[in-house]
């Protein structure tokens, strides 16, 4: 039989969850960029503006991890539906919040939980079940929407709520995620050919995962994204506090998610050569040589290109996840296993935003929240490389049985 994996459809495929990923991805970074406007609007310190990010990542973690059950169960489908519903929902209603709490419980639980929850762990795990001999690429594909999200959003974002107020764009957000994202959730409709579907191309593999493994890569997701959040979530805020305005910052971190891209998608080459557990090893070591630059670099030419290049290194980072649980466990368990690894990436994102925050305000300096985001980095690469002694992930790539 012909196989479907790999194919024509499969790639189209792709594109549809790249452009949901996208789209959905928004949820995400519009309280990164609405960060100044909100610390002015409710009257909140550094920390209290960024504790909507903070939630909604939170929020977004446990949606990823119920949601990847879900798609177990009935297929990827109806959580996208759901993701689109919710997220119109979530920001119309965020846009007539009367108050600060008000706008934390709807960025936390319809955002967050309910709106973002399908658009990134569930559907990297879904786009992994289609592929076999470019699983990587098409993985590193899919993950890109989330930094996609962010390169493409947050200067149309930055210009429209200066021009119509973060309320109306937040509406305009809603409406348009609704009218996008359902047609392209129908599209992708069809179940994914896990074991019971593609028997016939079935590899008898000797998996090797265990529940240590499976939390090693936990901590690892933690860790790497506590890293990374520093320069994501704080860049904007950082070139206030360095009086280069909210518009520079979102110039840098369009840089740093748009060569995040570059960088993802460049990963996904060569993790489909040399592995997923070596490609970690490689985007770890070059975002921690990232990170120390930020902190001598500070003037507006350099810190254009210390973002350049912190995007270029850690953009192959998360996907690796998705490879080495392919390459461990079954098939049949790729939507929660994957999910719940990248849920403590959002985890780590939202624990490092807030904790570089509090750094920030006790000590009114940045310096010390870079020295804890790569403290963190070193714990992340301590893991890569005890994964290569152990040996994993280096196991044939089809996951069937």
């Amino acid at each position: 039989m012909t196989s479907i994996l790999d194919s024509r459809y499969s790639w189209t495929r792709l594109a549809a969850s790249l452009g949901l990923a996208t789209i959905g991805g928004i949820g995400l970074w519009a309280p990164v960029v609405a960060l100044p406007t909100i610390e002015t609007e409710f009257g909140i310190d550094r920390a209290g503006a960024t504790l909507p990010y903070t939630l909604i990542m939170l929020g977004f973690a446990v949606g990823g991890l119920v949601m990847g059950k879900l798609a177990d169960r009935v297929g990827i489908m109806v959580p996208l539906l759901i993701s689109a519903i919710t997220l119109c929902i979530g920001f119309v209603s965020a846009a007539f919040a009367p108050g600060y709490w008000t706008f934390i419980v709807v960025h936390a639980v319809v955002i967050g939980l309910l709106g973002v929850g399908a658009t990134f762990g569930p559907l990297v795990a879904d786009v992994s079940l289609w592929f076999h001999k470019y699983r990587g690429l098409a993985v590193a594909v899919a993950a890109c929407g989330n930094y996609l999200a962010g390169a493409i959003w947050s200067p149309l974002l930055t210009a429209a709520i200066a021009a119509y107020g973060w309320r109306n764009a937040y509406i305009a957000l809603g409406i348009f995620c609704l009218i996008v994202m359902l047609p392209l959730a129908f599209y992708l409709k069809r179940r994914a050919p896990t074991e019971d579907h593609v028997s016939a191309t079935s590899i008898a593999k000797d998996f090797k995962g265990t529940p240590f493994l499976q939390a090693m890569l936990v901590l690892a997701g933690l860790a790497c994204c506590v890293a990374m959040s520093m320069p994501q979530v704080h860049i904007i805020a950082y070139c206030v506090d360095l009086n280069y305005g909210a518009a520079r910052g979102a110039e840098m971190l369009s840089l740093i998610l748009g060569f995040g891209v570059i960088s993802r998608l460049a990963s996904g080459f060569i993790a489909d050569k040399i592995g997923g557990v070596a490609t970690l090893i490689i985007g770890s070591a070059l975002q921690g040589l990232a990170l120390l630059f930020y902190i001598p670099f500070d003037g507006l030419a350099s810190l254009y290109i210390v973002s350049a290049l912190f995007g270029l290194s850690q953009g192959g980072i998360v996907p690796s996840y998705a490879l080495i649980v392919r390459d461990n466990f079954p098939a049949r368990e790729a939507g929660s296993r994957i999910s719940m690894v990248l849920t403590f990436t959002v985890l780590g994102m939202a624990l490092g935003g807030w904790v570089s925050a509090e750094i920030r305000d006790a000590t009114q300096s940045y310096t010390l929240a870079f020295l804890h985001g790569i403290a963190w980095n070193a714990l992340n690469l301590a893991i890569a490389f005890w994964l290569v002694m152990r040996g994993r992930g280096q196991t044939p790539k089809l996951a069937l049985a």
